[in-house]
C-alpha cells in the first residue's frame, strides 16, 4: 500500500518526538511492505518566524494532498502572554482544524498497568479504565463571533455558537464508536444554563432513538468532571462541545499517570490529523529527554483510522508496551535506575517492530 503522509513537527519538543514516531512508521512500512512518501511542513511559532503565518498556505496545500497528517506540538514562550503579538502559534492549530474540517477530536483514555502507581487516583479506581472522549472541534466558543474587547479594554466578550448540523454529525459519530465498543454514550452539556447546550440535548435526544441498542446518559459538565475522578470506569464513549471537551479531556488524561502517554486523532471532512495530547514543553526542547510514546501511539492511530491497517497499528502498540515492560522509557516515567533518551526509546521501539 502507498502511504502519503504530511509531517508537521511544530515547536518545542515537536521535532524530537515526531522523529521517533517516524522511526516507528518506517519500521512498520519496512516490515509490512508498504511504500512510504512523506514531506515536512511548517506550523506554529516556527512558521510565524519564517512566513508570518502560523499555518501557511503551503502547509495547508501539503495537508490536502496527503492521506494523513502526523503532527507534533504548537507553542512558544516568545508568544505566550505577549499582548503585542499580532498573531499567535495557537491560531495555526485553529486554522488547520477549520480548513481541514477536523470536526472531531478523539482521545482514547486507557490506563497502563506499569503506570497505575503514578496516577493521582487510587489504583482500584483507575485500573481497567478504558473510555473514549470525543470533542467537537470546529464550533463553540473558540470559533464564535463576535469576539473581542471594548475600546477601554475593561470588558471582553466571546460568543458560543452551534448549529444543528454540527451537533448531529459529532453525536452520530459518538454512537458509531459506541456500537463498536461497550454500547454506552455519555452526552455532556450544561443544558440548565446555556442555550447552545439545550440545542445539544434536544438534537441528541432525537438521535438517541436511532440507536436503541446503545445506552445513553446525559450529564452536566460539572458532574462529568467529578465522575471522571470518582468513577472513571463508568464511561465508555463521552461526547461534548469544544470548550468542555478541551477541559475534560485534559482532566481525564491526568488519571492515567502521564500526559506523555496519550495519543489523539482529529477526524473530519478532508485529511485527518494525528498528534499527542501534550503541549510543546519548550523547557525540554533540544535536550533529548521528552517522552515520545504519545506521538508513537498517535502513529498507531494513524495506521488504523487513516489507512485501516489494524495489524500495523497493533504492532506499534505492542512495541510501546514492550518498551515499558523493559523499562526503556524516558525520565518522566522511569523507575529507579536508568532513564533513556528520547532517541534511544525511538530506536528501541523501531528495532522491536522489525524484529517481531
Amino acid at each position: 500500500m502507498n502511504l502519503n503522509i504530511a509531517v508537521l513537527p511544530g515547536d518545542g519538543i515537536g521535532p524530537e518526538i515526531v522523529d521517533q514516531a517516524m522511526k516507528a512508521v518506517k519500521a512498520v512500512c519496512e516490515k509490512y511492505g508498504h511504500e512510504l512518501t512523506y514531506k515536512k511542513g511548517l506550523v506554529g511559532a516556527i512558521a510565524i518566524d519564517e512566513t508570518g503565518d502560523p499555518y501557511p498556505e503551503e502547509t495547508h496545500a501539503l495537508c490536502m494532498q496527503s492521506d494523513a497528517v502526523l503532527f507534533g506540538a504548537i507553542g512558544s514562550p516568545k508568544y505566550d502572554n505577549n499582548p503585542s503579538a499580532k498573531v499567535r502559534p495557537e491560531q495555526g492549530l485553529l486554522g488547520m482544524r477549520k480548513k481541514l474540517g477536523l470536526y472531531a477530536n478523539i482521545r482514547p483514555v486507557t490506563t497502563f498497568p506499569s503506570l497505575l502507581h503514578k496516577s493521582p487516583l487510587r489504583a482500584d479506581l483507575v485500573e481497567g479504565a478504558d473510555f473514549m472522549c470525543i470533542r467537537e472541534l470546529t464550533g463553540g466558543m473558540y470559533f464564535g463571533r463576535p469576539q473581542g474587547r471594548s475600546e477601554d479594554g475593561n470588558t471582553a466578550y466571546d460568543t458560543c455558537i452551534y448549529t444543528r448540523e454540527e451537533v448531529e454529525r459529532i453525536v452520530r459519530l459518538a454512537y458509531q464508536y459506541a456500537e463498536k465498543r461497550r454500547k454506552k454514550v455519555t452526552i455532556v452539556d450544561k443544558a440548565n444554563v446555556l442555550a447552545t447546550s439545550r440545542l445539544w440535548r434536544q438534537v441528541s435526544q432525537e438521535i438517541e432513538k436511532e440507536y436503541p441498542e446503545v445506552e445513553t446518559e446525559y450529564m452536566f459538565v460539572d458532574n462529568a468532571a467529578m465522575r471522571i475522578i470518582q468513577w472513571p470506569k463508568s464511561f465508555d464513549v463521552m461526547v461534548t462541545e469544544n470548550m468542555f471537551g478541551d477541559i475534560l479531556t485534559d482532566e481525564a488524561s491526568v488519571i492515567t499517570g502521564s500526559l506523555g502517554m496519550l495519543p489523539s486523532a482529529s477526524i473530519g471532512i478532508h485529511t485527518s490529523v494525528f498528534e499527542p495530547i501534550h503541549g510543546s514543553y519548550p523547557q525540554a526542547a533540544g535536550k533529548n529527554i521528552a517522552n515520545p510514546l504519545a506521538t508513537i501511539l498517535s502513529a498507531a492511530l494513524m495506521f488504523e483510522y487513516a489507512f485501516n491497517l489494524m495489524e500495523e497499528g497493533k504492532a506499534i502498540r505492542e512495541a510501546v508496551t514492550a518498551s515499558m515492560d523493559a523499562n526503556v522509557v524516558t525520565e518522566d516515567i522511569a523507575e529507579q535506575g536508568k532513564a533513556y533518551s528520547t532517541s534511544e526509546v525511538g530506536d528501541w521501539i523501531a528495532t522491536f517492530i522489525v524484529s517481531q
